[in-house]
């Protein structure tokens, strides 16, 4: 176990959860609590791509989309200390991203309820026209499939949880915050 514990100004801070558990939201008030930059994976793939996610499935595939996505996030990670970066929902997939990760930040996984997750994607215009569906059920059956899939792997790559599902994204900022001077020094369990 590493004992010694990083100031929090110190830290890349990665974001994770599934799509509409509020990761961009919380992005920037946790960047301003620690004077630091922010990112979002997605929109900085999409500037380099020159095509929405939605634009990027439809023409090249999902396998081209990860591709894109995990050299953004390689280049996102080579920005020096501090920074918080949020991901796309699907960014940790594939193992050489969890890999990345593990080496070069402190992951927070975002958590709620796939029922407040549905919630939230309908209701934002933003997402269903730049996202597209993963499955062939799509809407809550979607979500549903897709979270007992990445719910495992969300808790192997995070540090730590924080619960997303009824709380702002400057309570979330907050909670992350707090927890932070000690979740530097944690170690992840094997």
């Amino acid at each position: 176990m590493n004992t010694s514990s990083p100031a929090p100004r110190a830290l890349r801070i990665v974001l994770i959860g599934y799509r509409g558990s509020g990761k961009t939201s919380v992005a920037r008030p946790l960047a301003e609590k620690l004077g630091a930059p922010w990112f979002d994976a997605d929109q900085e793939l999409q500037r380099t791509a020159g095509k929405t996610i939605a634009q990027i499935f439809a023409d090249d595939g999902e396998p081209a989309f990860r591709h894109l996505e995990e050299a953004a996030i390689t280049r996102l990670l080579q920005h020096d200390p501090p920074l918080v970066l949020a991901l796309g929902g699907g960014a940790v997939m594939r193992e050489s991203t969890r890999q990345r990760l593990r080496e070069a930040a402190l992951v927070v996984w975002l958590k709620a309820s796939a029922g407040r997750l549905y919630e939230r994607i309908t209701a934002d215009a933003a997402t269903q026209a730049n996202r597209p569906p993963l499955t062939a059920h799509g809407g809550l059956a979607e979500i549903e499939q897709l979270l007992a899939q990445r719910e495992p792997i969300y808790q192997a790559v995070s540090h730590f949880a924080v619960d997303a599902e009824d709380r702002t994204p400057s309570e979330i900022a907050d909670a992350i915050f707090a927890r932070l001077p000690a979740a530097a020094g944690e170690s992840r369990q094997p």
